[in-house]
């Protein structure tokens, strides 16, 4: 996995506030730890990605303990930490500078929420000419509410973002997938 970054995007504290809703996969961020310890180990290139939100009341506001990543996936040493205040963490954020800088040409990507900035960070990196790999079981989704008022439960959100994914941007494996290849 030669020039491929890991990038855990938005896993802080405030991704556990109720306003999120019900939530598939819980042990997303223990997979996001074993990809962390596997990166680290190897010396690869990590980017963590923190939501700075801007609007008002959200959980991801600086200076307030949601805006704190979780434990189990905090940067550790110089691991690089980009804020963003949109979903795609390559608006305004310097992303894509940084991995250019250091010839990073496909990243592996997990983090919360599979729907959101993980799909449209996902979207815009294969659109930008990255390989891209999404990791189904170190990603999470919630439920969704459609205009018809109908509520699609988080597992159904997780599993079509990831099939739109697979269609046309990115790889989808598994955290034992990824660890096989690398180990």
């Amino acid at each position: 996995m030669t020039n491929t970054a890991l990038i855990i995007i938005d896993t802080q504290i405030a991704i556990d506030d109720p306003k999120w809703g019900v939530r598939n996969n819980v042990d997303a961020e223990a997979n996001m730890a074993r990809l962390l310890d596997a990166w680290r180990t190897r010396g690869g290139d990590i980017i963590h990605i923190r939501h700075d939100s801007v609007c008002e009341g959200s959980p991801y506001t600086p200076g307030t303990p949601g805006h704190a990543f979780k434990p189990q996936v905090a940067p550790q040493g110089a691991e690089t930490v980009i804020g963003k205040t949109t979903n795609n963490a390559f608006v305004g954020a310097g992303l894509e500078k940084h991995l250019r800088a250091r010839d990073i040409q496909s990243l592996v990507i997990a983090g919360v929420l599979t729907q959101h900035s993980v799909d449209t960070t996902a979207r815009m990196a294969a659109s930008l000419g990255f390989e891209v790999t999404v990791v189904s079981d170190a990603t999470a989704a919630t439920e969704v509410m459609d205009g018809r008022g109908m509520t699609w439960l988080a597992a159904d959100v997780h599993a079509l973002t990831l099939a739109h994914l697979a269609a046309d941007y990115a790889t989808v494996k598994t955290t034992d997938e990824i660890l096989g290849e690398i180990l």
